[in-house]
């Protein structure tokens, strides 16, 4: 498959001096924060209907996780996925010459979007923006009129959207949020808080915390857990989700980090170890991490699994509200030890032969992220800040209250929230907490969601950061939602500004058909 190299001029990149910005703010129709898909998807189809758009990404590349990494898309119940989400992935099979394709490659999955911005005519793409970490943005009354890059570029705007992961624009316009886990008792929920022991991702058999001097290994936490139901402001783990290939042509080997040790490893040796006691047998690489392999290539997208794995446990829990220095030391950080599992897993003598043999076949991809060392450019930031509007989705939406009259989508995939933190049982032993995997009734999604509270931001949409507790963040959080939430968004901003109405107050019904129109599914029924 070729990509001309010419796709990059379809994408209008702004990058200028500090000081011609600083004479005049930009003014567009609608400004998009974050070129993650959902940011995208706000921007594309707040441009069909006619707006302009400036998309601002504090990067160099659009999408996400969607070109960063994560190619094996979390779909749920296929049937559901609709509008401009079903487009992209109806795109993506047509770039392989099939009807769709659910698991695209990065680079092609980058190439769609940058078409798809193109084709939209009225988006401006603006890389390398990011927010000014103090006093970016600037209000009247309940109206964001103004934001400020640390470049000393300003954007006004009527309507404003943050699709970041993280929700800098919504904290700097004074909106509620919230991160970590809620209580049991906040909403009523029985999955909230501090979990019990689940069946997945977890040490089933005794390892001990400590080591022959009796001290903690390296990668355990020295909290402790806290009572079942309990919340806390601790997030649940983020990863890199490495694209790997065993193609010889195409694949760079992992090195020896220059920061490696292997005591670092010491509970992930242990713990292999005891698998291989247990199992009988050398422990295979789909025990212990997950691949997938995408787009019927010789190329796979490898994900968490298993009680030690790709997961960072425990190292997300500043990230939500952390500096932009704070926020670069943990990618890091994240980098640093995905580099040296990778190698502990291919190397280290502790790890069986034939599970190194396993793991020593896949390197890095040399026709991916070509720009970045072949290293994805998004950390996967699961959960970080969390709006809080005057309607936040919880358990009951996802599991008795299926339908809303404000409907503008439908999720599916399971409550899945990573490990939450590492702690040490009263017997000693190591242990893994937070990971949740419940399944779910195909319920709506109300453009509720996506609003602030109308006394805190009358123009603002938050496709990404929104409103919902950490249990049904959990399975909201998928790239496919962002997407279509994202659709809602830009169409609803339309309409705002037609009727010159706050976002709150728009015509929900007449938001609902517009979107069934262009495809959107707002009814499942089971096959």
């Amino acid at each position: 498959m070729k990509i001309s190299r010419l796709l990059l001029s379809v994408v209008t990149c702004l990058i200028l001096l500090p000081t011609v910005y600083a004479q005049n703010s930009r003014k567009f129709d609608v400004v998009v924060y974050g070129g993650t898909a959902g940011g995208v998807m706000t921007a594309v189809a707040a441009a069909r209907e006619g707006l302009s758009v400036a998309l601002l990404e504090p990067g160099k590349h659009l999408g996400g996780m969607v070109t960063g990494g994560l190619s094996r898309t979390d779909f749920g119940k296929k049937e559901v996925i609709g509008g401009i989400a079903l487009e992209f992935y109806q795109r993506a099979g047509k770039k392989y010459g099939r009807d769709i394709e659910w698991m695209p490659e990065p680079r092609i999955a980058e190439a769609i979007l940058n078409e798809m911005i193109a084709e939209a005519k009225t988006v401006t793409v603006f890389l390398h923006h990011r927010l000014k970490e103090k006093g970016g943005v600037k209000k009247q009354g309940t109206r964001i009129s103004e934001i400020t890059l640390e470049n000393g570029a300003r954007f006004a705007g009527a309507i404003f959207a943050d699709a970041s992961y993280e929700g800098d624009l919504l904290a700097q316009a004074k909106v509620d949020f919230t991160w970590g886990r809620e209580s049991s008792a906040q909403y009523g929920e029985s999955l909230a808080g501090v979990r019990p022991k689940d069946r997945n991702h977890q040490f089933d058999f005794p390892v001990s915390a400590y080591d022959e001097n009796k001290k903690l290994l390296p990668e355990i936490q020295t909290e402790p857990r806290g009572e079942i139901g309990t919340g806390d402001r601790k997030v649940q783990a983020y990863n890199y989700r490495m694209i790997l290939t065993n193609d010889p042509a195409n694949r760079l080997p992992f090195t020896k980090p220059s920061t490696y040790d292997p005591k670092r490893f010491e509970l992930a040796a242990r713990w292999l170890q005891g698998l291989a006691k247990e199992k009988g047998r050398a422990p295979r690489m789909n025990e212990i991490l997950l691949p997938a392999q995408i787009a019927g290539k010789q190329k796979w997208d490898f994900n968490n699994r298993g009680a030690f794995s790709t997961d960072y446990i425990g190292k997300s829990w500043d990230y939500p509200n952390a500096s932009y220095k704070r926020r670069a030391e943990i990618w890091a950080d994240h980098k640093r030890y995905t580099q040296e599992l990778f190698y502990f897993l291919q190397n280290d003598p502790r790890v069986p032969k034939e599970t190194q043999a396993e793991v020593a076949a896949f390197g890095l991809a040399k026709d991916e992220f070509t720009d970045n060392d072949h290293w994805p450019y998004q950390l996967y930031v699961r959960e970080a800040r969390r709006m809080v509007g005057d309607y936040v989705v919880a358990q009951k939406d996802i599991q008795t209250e299926l339908t809303k009259p404000d409907v503008i989508a439908m999720g599916s995939y399971n409550s899945d929230s990573h490990n939450v933190q590492r702690y040490v049982t009263p017997e000693g032993n190591a242990q893994n907490e937070g990971n949740m995997e419940v399944s779910v009734t195909p319920y709506h999604i109300p453009y509720r969601v996506l609003l602030p509270r109308k006394t805190q931001a009358t123009n603002l949409f938050v496709p990404v950061c929104f409103s919902a507790s950490h249990v049904t963040y959990s399975t909201l959080r998928m790239e496919p939602q962002y997407m279509m939430i994202g659709q809602a968004a830009g169409i609803a901003a339309k309409m705002a500004l037609e009727k010159k109405l706050a976002v709150q107050d728009i015509d929900t019904a007449a938001l609902k058909a517009k979107l069934l129109s262009l495809g959107a599914v707002m009814e499942w029924k089971k096959p």
